[in-house]
């Protein structure tokens, strides 16, 4: 069978054939493009206070354009001699919704070293999971369940197979909106002056001098940031809005490096939510 061009869209895995200096170049003009569409996003959803679910949904689409530019961060962030053997899983998670959504998610939060980002990341993958008082459920990915039902009117099934209509909806909020952690991190790399190719060098030139695979932890992350902070002060690359706020903003959201943690979903077999559901059931129970 004739195959059909394959070009157009959903390209980034050209990237992996670049030589690395063309590679950062190329990041370089990108990242500022993924940030104004981010920021677009935003931007719209902050508008739209008597449209809850189509303002939920422009900012889903905001924090996942900002993920891309963490998951290009890593790229850059990786030490150069192992970056040929893990680019290709790097880029592959700048389409996937699930991937995007994790890099989103951890940016809320501390992880003390990479073997602990990856307990915490683990639950995240599951295609299903039990949720109820005492494992009633059986309920698909959160993450991933939140996306589509806000995005889409569907036909949808749980267990028993009985279908049912999904009317996308969601509910206002008591407060006003607040910025996603992972765009406020893209906001302050750009202030930092790290979008440049010079920001990116020293990016790559500072956190490549450690590889983040097990053990290496918060501490050397919040020293791999300080360093960088101050070369970037050193090579004058912070823009003239950039403040103290993104320093803290960069070192308390900026997740560790996960080039070295899987983020693919995991497809949980209906056997086993169903003897964890009996487990939890019989625990319930006291026995």
């Amino acid at each position: 069978m004739r195959k059909a061009p394959d070009f157009g869209q959903r390209q980034a895995k050209l990237i992996c054939q670049m030589p690395y200096d063309e590679l950062l170049r190329f990041i370089a003009e990108g990242l500022p493009i993924l940030l104004e569409s981010a920021r677009g996003f935003w931007s719209a959803s902050c508008h739209l206070s008597e449209q809850p679910r189509e303002a939920e949904v422009l900012a889903g689409f905001a924090q996942e354009e900002a993920a891309k530019i963490l998951i290009l961060m890593d790229a850059v962030r990786c030490p150069r001699h192992l970056i040929a053997a893990r680019l290709n899983q790097i880029v592959s998670r700048f389409y996937g919704h699930l991937e995007r959504l994790i890099y989103a998610e951890v940016c809320d939060g501390w992880s003390q070293d990479i073997a602990d980002l990856r307990k915490r990341v683990e639950p995240l993958r599951k295609s299903h999971y039990i949720e109820g008082d005492v494992g009633e459920y059986i309920v698909p990915n959160a993450n991933l369940y939140r996306r589509e039902s806000k995005l889409y009117a569907d036909i949808e099934a749980y267990e028993d197979r009985v279908p049912i209509w999904n009317a996308p909806k969601t509910y206002p909020g008591f407060f006003e909106p607040r910025m996603p952690s992972v765009l406020a991190v893209a906001e302050a790399m750009a202030a930092l002056g790290m979008f440049s190719l010079s920001g990116l060098n020293a990016t790559a030139q500072v956190w490549g001098a450690l590889d983040f695979a097990e053990h290496e932890s918060l501490r050397d992350a919040e020293r791999l940031t300080d360093q960088l902070v101050e070369r970037l002060v050193t090579e004058a690359l912070p823009a003239d809005i950039a403040t103290q706020d993104h320093v803290f903003v960069l070192g308390r959201h900026w997740p560790l490096p996960m080039y070295n943690v899987e983020l693919k979903m995991v497809d949980v077999p209906l056997e086993d939510l169903k003897q964890e559901q009996d487990r939890i059931l019989w625990a319930e129970a006291g026995y």
